[in-house]
């Protein structure tokens, strides 16, 4: 449900100014000397965000998670009305346990006509039976045999049936793909819904990452592992908190002369919240 497409209503004009993005855009802004080093920012990211679409077209019956809700992953977040797919489902797995029975009857029947089989070729070895009556008896084994194989496709056919269902029946929950927290939902319940059309954008909390860019003179100045002290503007301007350098692109820009860098926050920050512009400060380099 990671399909990202229009929603089927316009958005109340409050909710159209709230919408999220659901990757935010690192800045591009040159990191500034101070007496104490350098300061380079950019947003604060998680690693995911995204928006659960629906996977297949229906009337969305009830909705779980509000905007705000923290949810676990697996949690049911909407459903979309079952009804049809429930009741094609019982039927298919009525004629699943019909077929199963057949094969049963189909299988014992052939175990008699073996064994009669096995009796026949013995009397005609003793002649006590025509070469007509053995091969009479040998054909009907033998006949026995295909119509067991061929139920034993229908059998396979059937279950293959119930399966499509119950991953159509899947396809009606709408869950949440890892634990986070409901950023916003586009649906309203009793509207219809696409395939693809978006229905809960949903965020991680954690862990927060910062992600910036630095000239790529800076190259031999930063490290995997290097600390660095992160403050936002949003926040409390003089509230530093703790970051260490997780990921830097092994490839420099061409067209900007920059590198990437991620920096992931190592203590709690509950006042930090992902999207937020964040000022990372880098120690001088001796």
């Amino acid at each position: 449900m990671l399909v990202s497409t229009s929603c089927s209503h316009a958005p109340d004009p409050a909710e159209a100014s709230a919408t999220p993005l659901s990757q935010p855009v690192a800045v591009v802004n040159p990191p500034a000397r101070t007496d104490n080093g350098y300061t380079a920012s950019g947003p604060i990211v998680v690693e995911n965000q995204v928006d659960i679409a629906a996977q297949r077209e229906g009337v969305v019956v009830q909705i779980l998670a509000e905007t705000g809700t923290r949810v676990h992953k697996g949690q049911l977040l909407a459903k979309l009305d079952d009804r049809q797919i429930v009741a094609d489902l019982e039927g298919s797995r009525a004629k699943t346990l019909s077929t199963e029975a057949d094969l049963n009857n189909w299988k014992a029947e052939a175990n008699v006509l073996e064994v009669d089989l096995q009796r026949a070729r013995k009397m005609w070895a003793a002649q006590l039976i025509t070469q007509e009556q053995f091969e009479h008896a040998q054909f009907k084994a033998e006949a026995d045999q295909w119509d067991v194989k061929r139920v034993e496709q229908l059998l396979i056919n059937a279950r293959d049936t119930e399966r499509s269902l119950e991953l159509e029946l899947e396809k009606t929950q709408v869950t949440a793909p890892f634990d986070g927290i409901v950023g916003r939902r586009y649906i309203r319940v009793g509207q219809t819904v696409a395939r693809d059309e978006r229905l809960i954008w949903l965020t991680a909390t954690g862990p927060l990452r910062v992600r910036f860019t630095l000239p790529s003179k800076f190259l031999n100045q930063i490290r995997i592992g290097q600390g660095v002290a992160i403050t936002v503007a949003d926040g409390n301007p003089m509230q530093e908190h703790a970051a260490r350098v997780i990921q830097m692109s092994p490839v420099v820009d061409a067209a900007s002369g920059t590198i990437e860098v991620l920096a992931e926050l190592t203590g709690a920050a509950p006042d930090l919240r992902p999207g937020m512009q964040a000022d990372v400060h880098l120690p001088a380099h001796p």
